[in-house]
């Protein structure tokens, strides 16, 4: 039976489901695991889900995902813990972005495990090929990946970039537009483009 919401526009996030009056005609993924009184606004969110491992997204109680983007490739997983608000933010993956508990992910923010692309001139235009309509996804380069953990309690302001291998202190506060880098310690104010790690 499903939890009737408290907002007309959220619903409860339920494994394999269609959402009742979704404006967008998907499904939420069936390799998922959602804590009770999660609440989604539409599968849209799902639109670029890629994930094929049994889980994909690990979702903890009472979560808030309001227009965000679950982008994770086929081996990747993305995990959000407990009383978390995402809104309107885009989390790419291909291997592991990690939440914490009551972090709060504002609108416009990107977080990503990879840079999706190869640095390299040529590499760059090969990659363009083999992602073309006639092109060999399976003959892309090799693109490194490394996880981002974000701890407890972390507020991440309007249309901040959060990149790979990044490690987010418990409590810290990543300011609207801030690039992030490296790590950033606990209970800090981090801000700038890209933030000094001196």
């Amino acid at each position: 039976m499903d939890t009737p919401s408290l907002h007309p526009s959220l619903h409860p996030l339920i494994p394999g489901q269609k959402l009742a009056g979704d404006w967008f005609n998907g499904s939420v993924p069936g390799n998922i695991v959602v804590g009770p009184g999660t609440m989604i606004n539409s599968s849209a969110c799902f639109k670029e889900y890629r994930a094929r491992g049994a889980v994909g997204l690990q979702i903890g109680e009472h979560v808030t995902i309001w227009g965000a983007s679950l982008c994770p490739e086929a081996e990747a997983i993305i995990e959000i813990g407990d009383y978390s608000y995402i809104a309107h933010a885009s989390l790419a993956c291909t291997s592991r972005i990690t939440l914490g508990k009551r972090v709060f992910v504002s609108g416009g923010v990107t977080i990503t495990d990879c840079d999706f692309h190869p640095l390299a001139a040529a590499a760059r235009m090969f990659d363009s090929i083999a992602i073309s309509p006639v092109g060999d996804r399976s003959r892309r380069p090799f693109m490194e990946a490394r996880p981002v953990t974000i701890g407890d309690d972390v507020w991440i302001g309007y249309n901040a970039t959060i990149l790979k291998g990044v490690h987010i202190g418990s409590g810290a506060v990543i300011a609207p537009c801030a690039v992030v880098t490296g790590d950033i310690k606990p209970n800090t104010v981090a801000s700038g483009n890209p933030i000094w790690h001196g």
